[in-house]
């Protein structure tokens, strides 16, 4: 049953639904039809625990970062800066292109909870930050948090888009620029 998540995780990742069929799912995971029916009732029913997987995964990994110690921007700059897989993409931003995931209610909660939940993490620090005096009283929390994941998924369309990681780089280094703005303690990284 795992190799079959983890090869749906990755052929998601990779592919997109449509082009994820349960025949590619049954080679990759060097399982039978009867293996992956007699676990799964078929493809949307292995993509959920694919996607959930994958989101639960994204939200533990962000939150090592958001829970170390260190300031609110220094936590950010964390997880910002930490290693990724970038010219692939987001495993979870990716799947909001797929008009399939976002047609199914069910495949799409998993992607809206974890954006949900990352945008409410990010304002969590941010809030944290400026109670402390780390940032600016002016600073707000939800908006700026927004933006950083806006800034962060499109970094990984530009990254693709230009076939380099640079781009990435780029745009994590101006949303980090712009925070600086709002610090109130010496910018570190």
């Amino acid at each position: 049953m795992d190799r079959l998540v983890e090869s749906t995780r990755e052929l998601l990742w990779e592919r997109g639904y449509v082009g994820t069929s349960p025949r590619a799912i049954q080679q990759r995971a060097g399982a039978g039809q009867g293996s992956m029916y007699h676990h799964f009732s078929g493809k949307p029913e292995l993509a959920l625990a694919a996607i959930t997987r994958t989101a639960a995964e994204l939200r533990a990994e962000a939150e090592r970062q958001f829970a170390a110690p260190g300031t609110a921007v220094e936590r950010i700059t964390a997880y910002l800066r930490r290693e990724r897989d970038v010219l692939r993409g987001c495993p979870i931003g990716r799947l909001t292109q797929d008009p399939d995931v976002m047609a199914d209610p069910a495949l799409r909660r998993p992607v809206e909870e974890t954006f949900t939940w990352l945008r409410t993490r990010l304002a969590a620090v941010l809030t944290e930050g400026r109670d402390r005096g780390e940032l600016d009283a002016a600073l707000d929390p939800s908006a700026t948090a927004s933006t950083i994941v806006a800034v962060l998924q499109g970094g990984y369309v530009l990254a693709r888009a230009q076939n380099s990681p640079a781009a990435f780089t780029e745009a994590v280094d101006g949303a980090l620029g712009l925070l600086s703005t709002a610090s109130r303690t010496p910018r570190s990284g």
